[in-house]
């Protein structure tokens, strides 16, 4: 028996929700989009595997990766038995740029709303990896982790309306934001829409003392 690492990172560009998938260049599975990762060499853990495989396959490095979960059924992988890691990570659209390795031949963002056929259990994998990103929208910073530094509330809903996959009303949506006190307002605006839009920073400490108190976040 073997062992992977697979690598779930999304983004969010134009207000959707996207994966990071590459076109394998190698048997099995050829030509196919999958989830960047491979195999774990016997000198190397976990986490410097998935960062290694990140890096050669896509381009990205400088990303904080978080374990997901194991995967392991019999008949997953054509070759053997091979058991995988999963890791998943959250990035904004400005550090998204890619470059394919030496085992694919592309490396792209691919809408979740619209996914190509997976190789592998790659699928089942994004499946679990989305569920979770919902699910940590309640209790973490998750949310913010996909936005720069400074930000309109408009950005702010966009991030949850993608994640969630739907729309969710502006006024109650500010409200709630008002409330939780979790964000700081700052000079600065975007300019662009019909009038402009102040941007606002996380207030980090705010948010941790809230989900001490055991304070979620339902939207």
């Amino acid at each position: 028996m073997k062992v992977t690492v697979d690598i779930v990172i999304f983004t969010i560009q134009s207000d959707e929700l996207k994966v990071l998938l590459v076109k394998r260049g190698i048997p099995p599975f050829k030509g196919q989009f999958a989830l960047p990762g491979g195999f774990v060499h016997e000198d190397e853990s976990l986490d410097n595997a998935a960062m290694r495989e990140l890096r050669e396959e896509t381009g990205v490095s400088d990303v904080y990766l978080e374990q997901l979960y194991s995967f392991g059924e019999p008949g997953r992988d054509p070759r053997e038995r091979i058991v995988t890691v999963a890791y998943y990570a959250l990035i904004s659209a400005d550090r998204s740029q890619l470059a394919a390795g030496t085992d694919t031949t592309e490396a792209a963002w691919s809408r979740m709303s619209k996914l190509p056929i997976l190789a592998f259990d790659h699928r089942k994998i994004l499946e679990y990896a989305l569920e979770r990103l919902r699910n940590k929208l309640e209790y973490t910073t998750v949310g913010f982790q996909l936005l720069p530094e400074k930000f309109s509330l408009t950005e702010l809903q966009g991030v949850y309306e993608a994640i969630l996959d739907k729309r969710l009303d502006k006024r109650n949506f500010r409200r709630k934001i008002e409330l939780l006190k979790i964000l700081k307002p700052t000079s600065e605006y975007r300019r662009g829409g019909q009038r402009p839009a102040r941007l606002y920073r996380f207030a980090a400490a705010r948010f941790e003392k809230l989900k001490d108190k055991g304070i979620l976040f339902p939207f």
